[in-house]
């Protein structure tokens, strides 16, 4: 699947370059939403079918919170250490680290103070999903399910979300869900503080 997924995105790379009339691409983003919300509706009734893992999470309590805690400090001090390496500020660093993989999100924040650090955002963040898509699958089998979530960061909740779903159980796919909704709703808030640092 992994496999599929990489050369359907190298595929939509190419058509969108040369082969659709720039007038087709006012259409592509309804057609996104409208395949995201129902691959989202796919995943749900697959996690509905699971009677019993709502229990579970409400078992798990507030200990769900701490998944996507973690994962925003470690994806701030990955970045300000990848900053550090390549000489750019602390500030810049934690600011496009705070975009959790939320490419368009962090790249139109940050383009206000930079549009070389919007850039920067943008790849830096598409690139996490793109690694998150290849690595999910190993990190599942390998490290664990819990863990799988971790290099989804904000996508975890939806375009990561049917990969987690597929490659863990319908406890972690909630768990993903739930750890990708907090993370989204702290890159507004996140990016634009950091930044201002």
């Amino acid at each position: 699947m992994t496999f599929i997924l990489i050369i359907t995105v190298v595929l939509g790379v190419f058509v969108g370059y040369g082969l659709f009339p720039s007038t087709w691409f006012n259409a592509t983003d309804y057609i996104m939403d409208g395949g995201l919300c129902l691959l989202l509706l796919l995943v749900g009734i697959d996690i509905g079918k699971q009677k019993n893992v709502l229990l579970e999470i409400k078992k798990m309590g507030l200990s769900i919170v701490f998944v996507p805690i973690m994962i925003a400090a470690g994806s701030i001090f990955g970045a300000l250490i990848g900053g550090a390496i390549i000489g750019l500020p602390i500030h810049e660093a934690g600011a496009v680290g705070a975009g959790f993989g939320w490419y368009s999100l962090s790249a139109v924040i940050l383009s206000d103070y930079s549009a070389q650090l919007s850039a920067l955002a943008f790849l830096t963040n598409v690139i996490r999903e793109l690694l998150a898509i290849v690595s999910i699958p190993f990190v599942a089998k390998w490290a664990g399910y819990m863990e799988a979530v971790a290099p989804a960061g904000a996508t975890a909740m939806d375009t990561t979300l049917p990969i987690i779903t597929k490659y863990t159980d319908s406890k972690i796919a909630v768990m993903a869900f739930v750890s990708g909704a907090i993370l989204s709703s702290l890159v507004p808030l996140l990016v634009p503080l950091i930044i201002g640092l």
